[in-house]
């Protein structure tokens, strides 16, 4: 099993960084790190970054999760090897790209690339917004799979991440007591879905509502509480088709022992108790993937 501590960073590929950088810094409320080259990053808590873009094809993307222990790394390299799943170290241009001490590259079944690194660096200021979002920290990610048993086999078994619930086949996936670190979605291609950030309060969901509304942005699901993990959520679209998620208390599960999985039915109220419907389409229960 792969000891995973917390997602490190997500890289995403953009047509215009301008435009992008723009809208993370107004409209998502990111603090604004460096910008060097093609490339621009962006922090929500004490990290040095937690989004990178880089000014290219939208389809590059990366997720980087961290580790704990330099010496994990080349036995965890070695146990992907051997599972089928080829890996790569990162160079030191790469390395200092992503500002890690070593990071190793593979990819899940679907194709999604994955980075697992050590020492990512920490920022020696504290966050400063962009604007007052409310934004306590980067919290996880929603992954398309286009097999999502497969999937959910590969993140369970190989990587030791725990199923926390299940609506329809798609698995929420928790590596710490967060109730889900990494979602798993049913789709026909692969990619990041969504990208979640959470905020300190109702108050700070329901703030950004309506200045996303003024501001014009497209609000896809929500204000809402999700059933699986209780937290009030909002998903508005970004640049580049990418879907954004604030949401406020979610779940955690202490009780590892004790803790069963649920499974939900895939329709609209197993993603929302308030009746909000989803104009996404893998949270479309009339969407087939």
């Amino acid at each position: 099993m792969i000891p995973l501590e917390q997602i490190s960073y997500v890289r995403l590929g953009t047509r215009s960084l301008d435009s992008t950088l723009d809208y993370a810094r107004t409209i998502l409320g990111l603090e604004l790190v460096d910008r060097a080259g093609r490339s621009a990053y962006l922090r929500s808590d004490n990290r040095h970054h937690t989004l990178c873009f880089v000014e290219g094809h939208p389809e590059e993307e990366a997720v980087g999760f961290e580790l704990r222990h330099d010496a994990e790394l080349t036995a965890i390299a070695a146990h992907l090897d051997d599972a089928g799943y080829p890996v790569r170290e990162g160079n030191a241009g790469e390395c200092d790209a992503r500002h890690v001490s070593r990071f190793i590259a593979f990819r899940d079944p679907t194709g999604n690339a994955i980075e697992l690194s050590i020492r990512p660096h920490e920022s020696a200021r504290r966050y400063f917004a962009s604007r007052d979002a409310g934004i306590s920290g980067f919290s996880h990610i929603g992954l398309r799979t286009t097999d999502a048993k497969r999937d959910e086999a590969f993140w369970t078994q190989i990587v030791g991440a725990r199923v926390s619930d299940w609506i329809g086949d798609a698995a929420l996936l928790r590596i710490n007591p967060v109730h889900h670190t990494i979602a798993l979605f049913p789709s026909t291609f692969g990619g990041v879905q969504h990208i979640n950030h959470q905020v300190e309060s109702i108050d700070d969901v329901m703030r950004s509502y309506y200045l996303l509304r003024e501001r014009g942005v497209r609000i896809v699901f929500g204000p809402g509480r999700h059933p699986s993990s209780g937290a009030v959520f909002l998903y508005f679209e970004g640049p580049d088709g990418m879907t954004y998620e604030y949401s406020w208390n979610v779940r955690m599960i202490e009780d590892e022992e004790g803790y069963r999985p649920r499974q939900f039915p895939f329709a609209d109220a197993s993603f929302c108790l308030w009746g909000a419907k989803p104009d996404i389409p893998e949270f479309r229960s009339d969407s087939s993937p």
